[in-house]
C-alpha cells in the first residue's frame, strides 16, 4: 500500500490501474482524476509526497 500523492488515500500498488512515472519514481493513484491532477503539476505533488 502506498499513499496517493494527490488526495492522501491509501492505494494498493498491485491493484490500481492508475499509475504514473516522474523523476524515476512510480506514483499510484486512487482514481483517474488524481492521476490527471498529478500529471498537470507533477513537481508540486512529488515534493509534497517526499
Amino acid at each position: 500500500m502506498t499513499k496517493d500523492p494527490v488526495c492522501g488515500m491509501q492505494v494498493d500498488d498491485n491493484k490500481s490501474e492508475f499509475q504514473s512515472q516522474y523523476g524515476g519514481k512510480q506514483y499510484t493513484f486512487c482514481s483517474p482524476d488524481c492521476k490527471e491532477k498529478f500529471e498537470k503539476n507533477p513537481e508540486h505533488f512529488a515534493q509534497s509526497a517526499a
